[in-house]
């Protein structure tokens, strides 16, 4: 009898583990903590250069107003080649998130709103054709005002490479840009 007893006890367990471990989700890949968003263009002249900068201390849910700014103006019809950098400086040592982003590129699509003259190219694309937005072709058209918002969306089996697309925002924010005549 302890024999049975037994036996069903060890069924009822193995049971009891496999319902358990079928019930267990797959992890899935987090949104990535974006502190610090900067997008350096440039046209292979230094005094052409310049810089977009986000800075967010305590990610998008704390109580600090991230700090946005702006260095330098654009030129207009010059070609500018834009390289994105994205990090986490919460985290010790800081953390570069582009390299995740562009490890992850099939998930990730940045969307580049544009109120003004300046017409945006992808430079780069994922395993699947589809555009990313790490590396941007900028060109100003007419002089006078601007801006440009940019949306990172995290599209884990979504991506089709139309923005905004489906997913999850990682990073949006809006940079007021000058364009001057050259």
């Amino acid at each position: 009898m302890k024999r049975i007893h037994l036996i069903c006890t060890i069924i009822v367990a193995a049971c009891l583990f496999q319902s358990c471990e079928k019930d267990d989700p797959k992890p899935v890949n987090e949104e990535e903590l974006i502190t610090t968003l900067t997008l350096v263009l440039e046209t292979g002249h230094p005094a052409d250069r310049v810089t977009l900068r986000f800075f967010d201390e305590d990610g998008e849910h704390g109580s600090t107003p991230p700090e946005i700014s702006v260095e330098g103006a654009l030129k207009a019809g010059k070609e500018y080649r834009a390289l994105m950098e994205l990090l986490n400086e919460t985290a010790t040592p800081v953390e570069d998130i582009t390299e995740e982003i562009a490890a992850e590129a099939d998930d990730h699509l940045f969307c580049f709103s544009v109120n003004g003259d300046i017409t945006i190219r992808y430079e780069d694309e994922d395993s699947n054709g589809l555009p990313i937005g790490l590396v941007t072709t900028w060109v100003p058209g007419s002089a006078g005002s601007a801006s440009v918002t940019i949306l990172l969306r995290h599209q884990h089996d979504t991506k089709t490479g139309t923005c905004p697309g489906g997913g999850e925002t990682d990073v949006e924010v809006t940079f007021e840009l000058v364009i001057e005549e050259q």
